[in-house]
């Protein structure tokens, strides 16, 4: 039992891998600009609302198939090859995207506790963004970090795990409530209470990006080999950790908001950390950069793991090569880490904002990840968990088309859709070419 989950492992697992980077910068460049905190709210709570039923399709998941690579391996198992590899090829991008993109918020606090100081080697700019040689060396010696705590096994990285998540809990808690008690809240309730106006495109602009924010529930599946309870459970664990990331991205949202109006908040850097440092001095920014530096070592942690076991698990459909299959002493996938961190370790010379691009069409890709689970639950039961599956399903699609559809207020950006085009394609190509075949074995 030593080496197998516990329900405080799986609880912050799942909660770090979805309380991330965003939640610490995305209420001053994103929610308060496009959607305010009323709109930002309800969006939140209906998109945690339904990731909640797409959730009872992973619960009749978990409840019948205890296999490495979660939905992946359902789907094939289900619905077959095709299908399988459509969801697998989804995910991993998913997965992969989220490792960089953590790594390189982790710079962005290092660069904000230490200044300009640490940043030298300007290579060149790629969308607007500089890409310095300093921060691809502290994001590469980040990845390589937490590849090297995956590969040492599942108690290390479950014991990091706790540790990170709770620090970022408790500090999150200290800081809203000395800032909800000492600020003025006159701005706050006169800006967003007293002109607020419900407006359904501030609702959907968050809504829609919620598969992409909330994918971290999906880590769980992952590991339900290595659980060391009945995997149902689980699913209890996943649903609190949904309520708690509800929660946590508004409290974020709200003490950017007593401090700043959008249009305040959009001037600043990091407008969150601007508010804490003017407001609390350098005790409240230290404890909301440790806050920050958990939710990023969290879900750095989360993603590595979860990838690695969907690496393995298609090694071990043949759908990539065998060798990724293996397993060391201490029961993990090795080499599946390896070629995780590796493919993690191209991402930050293409600088942040490609990343960025390159999440955004994560939100798409999880949603079809969702509908396939979702919709083989519907398939495979009845009664109330045939309706809720249904409902999950639902929400799925919608996801989808406030992605893609002209005039949609969420609808991905020309260079997201064309990286997903181009994603697609290549998905395609590799299954026509290698996947298809009954084995890989190079």
């Amino acid at each position: 039992m030593k080496n197998k989950l516990n329900k405080i492992d799986v609880l912050a697992l799942a909660l770090g891998s979805i309380i991330g980077w965003g939640s610490f910068t995305l209420p001053g460049s994103k929610f308060l600009q496009e959607s305010g905190i009323i709109s930002t709210a309800i969006g939140f709570i209906l998109g945690g609302i339904a990731i909640i039923f797409i959730q009872k399709g992973y619960h009749i998941m978990m409840s019948t198939h205890h296999e490495d690579g979660g939905e992946f391996s359902y789907t094939y198992d289900k619905m077959g090859k095709a299908k399988g590899f459509i969801v697998g090829w989804s995910l991993i991008l998913c997965y992969l995207s989220m490792i960089p993109l953590n790594a390189t918020a982790f710079v962005l606090v290092i660069k904000r506790l230490f200044g300009s100081s640490v940043e030298f080697g300007y290579l060149y700019e790629v969308a607007g963004y500089p890409v310095y040689i300093s921060e691809i060396i502290m994001a590469s010696l980040i990845i390589l970090l937490f590849a090297y705590i995956n590969i040492k096994g599942l108690n290390l990285s479950s014991r990091v795990q706790n540790i990170m998540i709770l620090l970022m809990v408790v500090n999150i808690v200290i800081v809203f409530s000395y800032m909800f008690v000492t600020t003025d809240r006159s701005l706050f309730v006169d800006t967003y209470i007293n002109n607020y106006s419900f407006s359904f495109s501030q609702i959907a602009r968050v809504f829609a990006i919620v598969p992409f924010l909330f994918v971290g529930f999906d880590v769980i599946p992952q590991v339900t080999t290595d659980l060391g309870f009945e995997p149902e459970k689980a699913s209890r664990m996943v649903v609190l950790a949904i309520i708690s990331g509800v929660l946590f991205y508004n409290v974020l949202n709200i003490t950017t908001g007593l401090v700043y109006t959008p249009e305040q908040a959009i001037l600043e850097e990091w407008a969150l950390g601007t508010a804490i440092l003017d407001n609390m001095g350098y005790i409240g920014f230290i404890l909301l950069v440790i806050s920050l530096a958990g939710a990023v070592a969290g879900g750095i942690n989360g993603f590595m793991l979860s990838s690695s076991k969907l690496v393995g698990a298609l090694s071990s459909y043949k759908l990539i090569p065998d060798k990724y299959q293996s397993v060391n002493d201490n029961h993990v996938f090795h080499n599946g880490i390896k070629l995780v961190a590796l493919v993690s370790l191209i991402a930050p010379w293409f600088g942040r904002e490609v990343i960025i691009y390159i999440v955004d069409m994560s939100s798409f890709l999880a949603a079809v990840a969702y509908f396939y689970v979702c919709y083989i639950g519907v398939k495979n039961s009845r009664g109330l968990d045939k309706t809720l599956s249904a409902i999950g399903g639902i929400f799925s699609i919608t996801f989808m088309l406030l992605l893609i559809l002209p005039g949609s207020p969420a609808r991905l950006s020309g260079t997201s859709m064309l990286f997903m085009i181009v994603w697609s394609l290549v998905g395609l190509i590799y299954y026509k070419k290698y996947a298809s075949l009954d084995n890989i074995d190079s």
